[in-house]
């Protein structure tokens, strides 16, 4: 069901390409895309396929076999009786050294004690291990998209900019070269502004680049053609930890569980009836078989009860055993708990300081446009120079970039922490 859940997922994020791509669709199709994905059906018909292997176990077991043996003796009447029988005419020639059989032996078990259905509950929990396993290996793909995703999302703000930044400093161009024309400003001043506006086109070149790149693995990664983002929603994580390491635990013990039903089965009584025959030399009637050397068909049936206390030996040890393989579980689980607290703890600070820092940013960017503003009036005035405009320009281009790189910032780590608690 779940796999079926993620079939449908991809194909409408498949053939919304055209649209913007939201984190969750670019997470849900990379998951469907990645290899690992196959591994959950392999998983499951390994099992199913275990379980009824171990499931004939009730189906009756038929055994064919074949002999010839020659013995060094074999039983035989003493030479007075042979010679009494020899004077009535009968010629006691004994069994042959030389033997054959060819036969079949059928068992069918009636009662096992348990052991094929513990051995069946086995192979599920075990089936189930690794897939919590593979889900576990699944999941740490959302982190590589979150990368890529947030990284994208900040190229993007950071090329927006820098066409804002261009354009302001197209204008100033643009009221430099009237200037020069009038023998207002310098010609150096108009050829200064126009090497930042260059620079700029530089930078925004380089950005381009890095965001090819970024969305090309993001498209492959994903398994579809990524054109545009949607900048997630600031949701608060919250909730409890929901991280598929847990289940894995989880499954470690019910496997464990299921093992010691096996120790437990494994003392158990067995029950079961069987039939053997054979068609060879000598048969069962011994005595027929001293006068003629003929092959006869012989059959036995009956019920045999079984009772192997060998298990007894182990059993205290094989427990033990098990106990610390649930110890060891608990230990790896209280490990992953404690380190994922500590990642909550510095994530939820890190997103306390981008918050305290974005607050300021809408102040900072209304503070140095005034200024760039001034500075532009001040140099058409003639009471400063053209570099004095550029650093304002510059300054202000910094407070956008410093304030959209809070704002991915903190969107990343609000989306790292939810992934380290899976809300």
């Amino acid at each position: 069901m779940k796999r079926t859940v993620f079939s449908l997922s991809f194909i409408i994020v498949h053939f919304s390409f055209c649209m913007a791509q939201s984190l969750e669709e670019c997470q849900r199709a990379a998951e469907e895309n990645y290899p690992l994905i196959r591994q959950y059906d392999l998983i499951e018909k390994t099992t199913d396929l275990t379980v009824a292997n171990i499931g004939k176990g009730w189906l009756p077991q038929v055994a064919a076999s074949a002999q010839a043996t020659w013995q060094s003796d074999v039983v035989s009447f003493p030479k007075q009786m042979q010679a009494v029988y020899q004077q009535m005419g009968l010629n006691m020639k004994g069994l042959s050294k030389d033997q054959y059989r060819v036969g079949v032996d059928i068992n069918q078990t009636v009662y096992d004690g348990g052991m094929i259905s513990s051995q069946k509950q086995v192979a599920r929990e075990q089936g189930k291990v690794q897939a919590a396993q593979n889900e576990v290996s699944l999941y740490n793909v959302r982190k590589r998209v979150n990368e890529m995703y947030f990284s994208l999302l900040l190229l993007d703000e950071q090329i927006k900019l820098n066409n804002d930044l261009q354009e302001l400093l197209a204008g100033s161009e643009k009221k430099l070269t009237s200037m020069v024309k009038n023998g207002i400003a310098a010609e150096s001043d108009l050829k200064n502004v126009k090497a930042e506006r260059l620079n700029a086109v530089q930078q925004k070149t380089n950005l381009e680049a890095q965001r090819r790149m970024l969305r090309d693995m993001l498209s492959t990664f994903c398994g579809l053609e990524v054109k545009q983002l949607q900048k997630p929603p600031m949701e608060e994580p919250g909730g409890v930890n929901k991280r598929p390491e847990l289940r894995l635990f989880d499954s470690q013990l019910s496997l464990a569980n299921a093992q010691e039903k096996v120790l437990d089965a494994a003392l158990l009584p067995k029950l079961s009836l069987f039939a053997q025959g054979y068609y060879g030399y000598p048969g069962y009637n011994m005595f027929e078989d001293m006068v003629s050397r003929d092959w006869s068909l012989n059959g036995m049936i009956g019920a045999r009860l079984a009772w192997n206390i060998g298990a007894l030996y182990t059993r205290k040890n094989d427990k033990v055993k098990l106990q610390l393989q649930r110890d060891l579980t608990e230990s790896n689980r209280d490990v992953f708990l404690f380190n994922n607290r500590l990642e909550q703890i510095q994530q939820n600070e890190n997103i306390a300081r981008c918050k305290r820092l974005m607050a300021e940013d809408d102040e900072i960017i209304s503070l140095r446009t005034a200024v760039r503003r001034a500075a532009e009036s001040r140099l058409s005035h003639g009471i400063i120079d053209v570099n004095d405009l550029l650093r304002e320009i510059n300054q202000e281009n910094a407070a956008k970039v410093q304030q959209s790189m809070h704002e991915i910032e903190l969107l990343r780590q609000i989306y790292d922490n939810k992934f380290t608690t899976n809300n």
